[in-house]
């Protein structure tokens, strides 16, 4: 029974959300969190004040990815207003007409750069609308660039999901460092295969046929790198990877190595002048560069910005004890007087750094009218109504989940899986980690939440433990393409409405098919 009632809410939700009439996320997710909330309360015999503090906890941790979202949208709206997305897309045009070539570019080099500098589904954020802006349909960018942003995302920020979230299980750094290995090892090979099947959710396949050659470039140019590094490192090898891919694939377009020639270049078009590209990648520029200075500590900066030391506090008798650290961080503490405490990372959060500040910056270099930049103010806020609610509903419902310690949903779910899996179960794996990540929207937070019955099921089973947990980052991040949180962001991003159910329907069959992937690299290389 309480196997039926953890996985129940879950299989309505999906039910809910991919049926013919289906109902909107921001309906859906709230309504399923009720539900939670409810079984919690009637059947496990969870504190009531512990559930309403870790409901209220779901709320503060919505500032998260709202703000994100907010950032990103606002960002390409600025982009537009300014015409910097137009010269963009007129310079794309003039490296290669040919839309695989685009797609390669910006949806899997250039996305798999920014997954290795900030994550939090920033790479979609930013890819989609320029593809949209190159004439691609909005729903299909959506499920193209959900898709694509999976292979670099167990080293994603920098490598948080690797070294950060296996840190509770107390691994030495070379556990780790093997863990980073053979999980490179596997999306190394699932990227022969992923970004062609992203491709044929945009373009025909004969399309896909006839640019194999630079689709390989591209790829490759991105994961032997990301291989290479991967053997030695675990917070660079998305991030560099990503930028040599990125050089390469621009070159390679521009020399139309491997591309069809059924897009030849127009002579009579008229080359974009450096300047002007410049000027509009400027706002590009300085996103990246903001992120990756941010992001890597040995600069110093990301100390600053994630600084715990407090600056003052207070208390709200009954409700919390807020602290707020010298580096903006917003700390509520104790909420309702059950220990239970959630955290807003102000600064360090890709939202105000660096898509506003960004966005601050551009309003003053391209000297945007007032009216101008307000009216893209207005229709973000417009824009990031229903989603709020959508991500408020999906945070709760996965709080609540999480509520019990080992009885909790999540870890019910896990360890009826892996008891009725026994000896076998490496190939269910990388499945629990994408559950992981389907539920929380992070590789992080799976890895974390999953990684310790990962670690005890591949010490009961006698198998391979660096294995397992290699397997469950894998899953954590190919469970990216099905998460809520990032298909949420995106449909805002690109302005798709009531589409949530009908992308899960298409992107879990790639997720599936990775998970096999993984399990048999797993089994041909470390078994």
């Amino acid at each position: 029974m309480e196997l039926f009632l953890s996985i129940a809410p879950i299989v309505l939700l999906i039910w809910l959300m991919v049926k013919k009439n289906s109902m909107p996320s921001y309906i859906a997710l709230p309504l399923v969190a009720a539900l939670i909330y409810g079984i919690k309360i009637a059947y496990f015999g969870d504190d009531f004040m512990l559930l309403n503090a870790t409901a209220a906890s779901g709320l503060v941790s919505t500032l998260t990815p709202i703000t994100v979202i907010f950032g990103a949208i606002m960002f390409n709206r600025m982009m537009e207003t300014t015409g910097c997305i137009d010269v963009i897309r007129k310079w794309l045009a003039t490296i290669s007409p040919n839309p695989v070539a685009q797609l390669m570019i910006i949806g899997w080099a250039f996305a798999f750069m920014i997954e290795g500098a900030s994550g939090f589904g920033t790479p979609a954020a930013i890819a989609a609308p320029i593809l949209m802006s190159l004439g691609f349909n909005p729903l299909k960018v959506a499920v193209f660039t959900l898709v694509m942003n999976s292979v670099p995302v167990s080293f994603g920020a920098v490598g948080t999901p690797t070294w950060f979230g296996f840190a509770p299980l107390n691994l030495s750094p070379e556990t780790v460092l093997e863990i980073g290995k053979q999980t490179g090892i596997m999306h190394f090979f699932a990227g022969f295969i992923i970004p062609v099947i992203g491709l044929g959710f945009i373009v025909p396949r004969e399309e896909i046929r006839k640019n194999l050659g630079f689709i390989g470039i591209s790829v490759f140019s991105c994961t032997i790198p990301y291989i290479l590094l991967a053997l030695v490192n675990d917070e660079f090898p998305s991030l560099v990877a990503g930028a040599i891919g990125l050089m390469v694939s621009v070159f390679a377009a521009n020399k139309g190595w491997g591309l069809s020639k059924d897009y030849q270049k127009d002579a009579g078009v008229e080359k974009v002048p450096f300047v002007q590209v410049a000027k509009a990648m400027a706002p590009l520029g300085m996103l990246i560069g903001m992120l990756v200075v941010t992001r890597i500590k040995q600069l110093g900066i990301k100390g600053l910005l994630t600084s715990s030391e407090p600056w003052f506090s207070f208390s709200l008798p009954g409700l919390s004890d807020i602290t707020v650290t010298q580096s903006l961080t917003i700390i509520f503490a104790d909420i309702f007087g059950t220990g239970v405490a959630e955290k807003y990372q102000t600064l360090y959060v890709p939202a105000w750094i660096p898509f506003v500040f960004t966005v601050w910056i551009c309003i003053a270099l391209y000297k945007t009218k007032f009216k101008d930049a307000w009216s893209f103010y207005a229709a973000t806020f417009h824009q990031t109504k229903k989603p709020l609610l959508a991500l408020m509903g999906a945070l709760i419902m996965v709080k609540l989940m999480m509520v019990g310690g080992d009885g909790s949903m999540v870890k019910i779910i896990g360890k009826e899986f892996a008891a009725m899996a026994g000896d076998n179960w490496i190939y269910f794996s990388p499945y629990l980690g994408a559950i992981g990540a389907f539920f929380s929207g992070s590789n992080t937070v799976s890895n974390l939440t999953f990684g310790p019955i990962q670690q005890q099921i591949a010490v009961d089973t006698g198998l391979s433990v660096t294995l397992i947990l290699a397997l469950q980052s894998v899953g954590g991040a190919m469970g990216n393409m099905v998460c809520l949180n990032n298909i949420i962001a995106v449909c805002t991003v690109v302005n798709v409405h009531n589409s949530e159910g009908a992308i899960i329907k298409k992107t879990v069959i790639p997720m599936a098919i990775y998970g096999v992937i993984a399990v048999v690299v797993a089994m041909i290389f470390f078994m």
